[in-house]
């Protein structure tokens, strides 16, 4: 089936370029362009088309605030055209929370080379935007408090660690997951597929939006119960035992499944490390990194969860750990939250009881 594309940029020269790569694929049918919302409003009317590419900055109306309109009258997958800064960062992150189903930086018009691979991960995107379970967003960001509301018996948590992988979808599921966990949870370590302009300020998002300390993880940082990790963008984090404590370690090795940081180098690193003690949690994304990590994790004793098809934007990593045998429990994202920390207490019970 042919995937019917829509492309929405204030530049000329990006609609043309955008046009010209998506075309080299015959499942993708560009049937137009529109320079600004307004515009792009009429199209969508008379060309009905499957998914968008939206530019985030353009004259007349906003892109966040048409996504967000959009997103409420006519709801349908979007793929933000992103430029990789800070500002860029803020500005995407609360387009996935306003429903945008993926992001993809500004094309670089003055590297000729760095065109094809951009191509190739364009037209990737659209093909597994066209898929995906597209859902409004809530504008609000729900903030929750750093001190438990009402007094909570601490998990003696210590020795566990939860790891968590995610792609497409992910920045979301985890705002939802985390949102979900008290104060006192177990440690969680995060790999998400995500640009390295945009760890920081999602961390920081994360932050804001967790009972949990949030942070992006730093090279050697000791692994704490109520704190939660995210790799850096361009950095695997693994999990390194040093005595009776667990770090944080990064490295800057070559990409795995094309991904750095990945999902299966944490989970590996998790499994050799940690072992029992872990749980490994694998969420929503495209492709299949962390399936074989996950397995890894199962292999070595710990408890393994993976969400499931209805809840997820892209059930492909998820699915292939599924496939693959890797995976003890899926559930749907809100269960998640709920279920590792039951898993993580009936596991300090039973080394207390010995």
């Amino acid at each position: 089936m042919t995937i019917k594309l829509l492309i929405v940029d204030d530049s000329a020269l990006v609609r043309k370029l955008l046009s010209e790569m998506l075309r080299r694929d015959r499942e993708i049918e560009v049937v137009g362009t529109a320079a600004d919302p307004y515009a792009a409003r009429e199209r969508i009317k008379q060309l009905n088309p499957d998914v968008l590419t939206l530019d985030v900055e353009m004259p007349r109306m906003d892109g966040l605030t048409f996504l967000e309109n959009l997103m409420r009258l006519r709801p349908m997958p979007v793929v933000m055209v992103s430029s990789l800064t800070r500002a860029g960062a803020d500005v995407t992150l609360r387009a996935l929370e306003l429903g945008a189903v993926d992001f993809v930086a500004k094309p670089k018009v003055d590297i000729a080379g760095s065109l094809g691979e951009y191509a190739e991960e364009l037209i990737a995107k659209v093909k597994m935007a066209a898929q995906a379970r597209v859902s409004a967003r809530s504008p609000a960001v729900a903030v929750r408090s750093k001190e438990p509301e009402t007094p909570r018996r601490l998990l003696r948590t210590s020795d566990r660690i939860v790891a968590v992988g995610a792609s497409t979808g992910g920045t979301e599921a985890l705002r939802e997951l985390l949102g979900a966990l008290p104060a006192d949870a177990p440690a969680i370590v995060v790999s998400q597929h995500i640009p390295e302009a945009f760890s920081r300020p999602f961390a920081e998002r994360m932050n804001r939006c967790s009972a949990m300390a949030v942070c992006e993880a730093a090279d050697g940082q000791q692994i704490l119960p109520g704190h939660v990790y995210i790799a850096p963008g361009e950095r695997h984090l693994l999990v390194e035992r040093d005595g009776a404590r667990y770090r944080c370690r990064l490295s800057a090795a070559p990409p795995v499944n094309r991904h750095r940081p990945s999902v299966d180098v944490m989970f590996r690193s998790v499994a050799r490390n940690v072992g029992l003690n872990a749980i490994g949690v694998l969420m929503t994304g495209m492709g299949d990194d962390g399936a074989r990590g996950l397995l890894e994790l199962l292999n070595a004793g710990a408890h393994t969860i993976a969400q499931d098809e209805a809840s997820s934007v892209v059930w492909g990593m998820p699915g292939a750990a599924v496939r693959m045998g890797a995976v003890q429990h899926v559930l749907p994202l809100k269960r998640i939250g709920a279920e590792l920390l039951q898993l993580a207490g009936e596991r300090t019970r039973r080394t207390a009881n010995g």
